[in-house]
């Protein structure tokens, strides 16, 4: 008797909402999303500097900018994408030197980048606020 083997098939146009990410891709995603916000948003906070850097004046206009809150949480936003970026940046070196490439510490890092960036967020936020 011959033996078949029954090939199962692939799908070919993969759903990423429906598939799981493990927690090291969500992290990575987020990486490039948080970099892709901050050079969107870079104009916007060069604006912010140079007015807040112009005159005494200018600096008035700047704290009547940032005390509505839409702004503020905008600035959050911010604060949480650069924080995210920063630390996840530090792991993509550390995974470059090939220190914590198994499965273990690549997941351990990956929720490290993830709680550490929003604590900081969430301290610096209150201070923003």
């Amino acid at each position: 008797m011959t033996e078949i083997t029954i090939k199962k098939e692939r799908p070919k146009h993969l759903d990423l909402r429906v598939i799981k990410q493990p927690l090291p891709a969500i992290a990575s995603i987020l990486h490039r999303v948080s970099g892709a916000g901050l050079f969107l948003m870079l104009p916007f906070l060069i604006f912010l500097l140079d007015l807040s850097l112009d005159s005494s004046l200018g600096f008035a206009m700047f704290k009547a900018f940032v005390s509505y809150p839409l702004v503020k949480l905008l600035l959050i936003g911010l604060l949480w994408a650069f924080l995210h970026h920063f630390c996840m940046g530090i792991r993509i070196l550390l995974l470059d030197l090939d220190m914590g490439t198994d499965l273990k510490p690549a997941r351990a890092s990956a929720k490290a980048v993830l709680a550490i960036s929003l604590a900081l967020t969430v301290i610096l936020g209150v201070k923003l606020w």
